[in-house]
């Protein structure tokens, strides 16, 4: 049954940004009216019954580490030395009850065609990029999902401290400066060194006199 509009108010009331603990628990069908086509400023995820509430992952000036991992992707793509499709923010169920929005996921052809049907899939390799808002807590139970969910190669970037943290199986390592970060064994030819990662664009010439 949909919650009636008062128990919306009220329920609305009690979800605070990162604060999953205290979110009233909900139905999957309650969710999905209620917020799985939400627009505004936060990205709703559903997790053991509870509404994690965060805040939009990127700002514009952070979308040009998208950019720069799309493109390497694309360009791969063209030269077939890389297969499948790599999508942001895609509503997936990782377990049961765990809905998430990853950043950036790869699915493997097979996949896709799978998700056309309406079948969901749980994807292989996952980029997630920590915002400044980001929760700990919250970060940690994610990658928990993930691992249980058995995603096989997940990378944490953080443009605060321009490190990528990559968690494959029981191994976890740090990349920083000039390190190759890889999304082997899922895509080996998928590498990119930090710095590129974390590499801007130039400005336009005529504003580069006013900098």
């Amino acid at each position: 049954m949909v919650a009636t509009k008062v128990q919306e108010r009220t329920a609305e009331a009690q979800i605070t940004e990162g604060n999953v603990a205290e979110s009233p628990p909900i139905s999957w069908e309650e969710f999905e009216t209620e917020y799985l086509s939400r627009e505004d400023e936060f990205k709703y995820e559903w997790v053991r019954g509870k509404v994690v509430k965060t805040k939009r992952t990127m700002y514009q000036y952070q979308y040009f580490i998208l950019d720069n991992l799309m493109e390497l992707f694309l360009r791969l793509h063209l030269e077939k030395k890389v297969t499948g499709k790599l999508w942001t923010e895609i509503d997936t169920f990782f377990l049961k009850d765990a809905h998430r929005r990853p950043d950036m996921a790869w699915f493997s052809d097979e996949q896709a065609a799978r998700m056309a049907h309406r079948q969901n899939q749980v994807p292989n390799f996952i980029i997630e990029i920590v915002s400044d808002n980001d929760n700990a807590d919250n970060l940690l139970d994610k990658l928990s999902d993930y691992a249980d969910a058995e995603v096989e190669v997940v990378w944490l970037i953080s443009p605060k401290l321009e490190q990528v943290h990559i968690y494959s199986g029981q191994n976890n390592s740090v990349c920083k400066g000039g390190m190759i970060c890889s999304a082997a064994p899922i895509l080996p030819e998928f590498q990119i060194s930090v710095n590129d990662i974390f590499k801007k664009p130039p400005l336009p010439v005529s504003e580069v006199s006013k900098v």
